[in-house]
């Protein structure tokens, strides 16, 4: 008889202190906050995380910033620092994860992702060896890490699948995983359907973990963070949890993203399951060691990337390495 796969309850009462990084940058961040208090409303502490990678409209460099474009930051590896109120770039672009830490009033941690997956694992386990924390929690925003490569509507797959194949590596190496995917399609990336088929792959492989939505208590502060920590796609699952319904367009009218009810869950996923059922992209870059790598990688593929994107519509050059 085979072992029953681990559930959401047995995972967190094992664990005492969670890591909540936003995985795909920006504003992850405050869906990182969202299941955060989720997680302490389950007894545990937090600490949150996210990537030294702002979108174009904000930094104007392609890419996520490395150790030297950076300052008032504090070190625990090359590839992963803790931000505060005044950490920046050195062209003065203040981080998501810097606005969330005036917020709060604590460090948040910054990873970056230049040194591809490898990098990302150097930099998380002295990450947590540094803040103590006995389960990581990968949060996306709007599902697009449960994208197999093919979807026309795919935008940004390079950060969510360089931290899907460390969060793999991670486990691999001993430490306790999960992997969220908060706002159901609010970044206008993946139709509802995708995620749908996507989510059936994974929980037919029991790799749905659990899930759990928002709160009017929750709800009401990621209101205000949101004042300080601008992000659309994180803002849709507001939106939807006091009944906004039918359809919108985010990003300047590019994207439509359909509002549903769903949107306001958490959904808990074995980050495992999900590289080994859905993740050619994660699958892909597993072994990078830098951005340029793993972006190679992915247009190998024939998958266009975030950075892709972002290089054609800057002047400012390539991203930072």
């Amino acid at each position: 008889m085979s072992a029953a796969p681990p559930s959401l309850e047995d995972i967190l009462r094992a664990s005492s202190h969670a890591l909540v990084i936003g995985v795909g940058g920006g504003g992850d961040v405050v869906g990182a906050l969202a299941a955060a208090r989720f997680l302490e409303f389950c007894g545990l502490r937090c600490t949150l995380g996210g990537l030294s990678w702002e979108r174009l409209v904000y930094d104007p460099i392609p890419g996520p910033r490395n150790f030297d474009e950076v300052i008032n930051v504090r070190a625990l590896h090359p590839r992963a620092w803790m931000a505060n109120a005044a950490s920046q770039t050195t062209t003065g672009v203040p981080f998501a994860e810097a606005r969330m830490a005036e917020v709060l009033g604590t460090e948040i941690l910054l990873i970056d992702i230049n040194g591809g997956v490898q990098g990302v694992v150097a930099g998380m386990e002295a990450a947590i060896k540094e803040l103590q924390t006995d389960l990581l929690v990968g949060l996306d925003v709007g599902g697009d890490s449960l994208a197999q490569g093919h979807e026309p509507g795919l935008r940004s797959p390079l950060a969510d699948s360089i931290m899907l194949a460390a969060y793999v590596e991670l486990e691999k190496r001993g430490h306790r995983v999960l992997w969220g995917v908060f706002g159901y399609g609010s970044d206008g990336e993946l139709s509802i359907d995708e995620i749908d088929m996507a989510l059936n792959k994974i929980a037919a492989g029991g790799g749905w973990l659990g899930a759990c939505s928002l709160t009017p208590k929750i709800a009401a502060e990621l209101q205000d963070v949101i004042k300080r920590v601008p992000t659309e796609a994180s803002e849709i699952p507001l939106k939807c949890f006091r009944g906004a319904w039918g359809e919108t367009r985010i990003r300047g009218g590019d994207r439509s993203v359909k509002l549903t009810p769903l949107t306001a869950l958490t959904f808990f996923l074995s980050a495992t399951a999900l590289f080994e059922t859905l993740s050619k992209p994660a699958q892909a870059v597993r072994a990078s060691t830098s951005l340029e790598q793993a972006n190679a990688a992915l247009g190998a593929l024939g998958i266009k990337t975030e950075l892709d994107l972002e290089r054609e519509k800057s002047p400012k050059g390539a991203a930072g390495q």
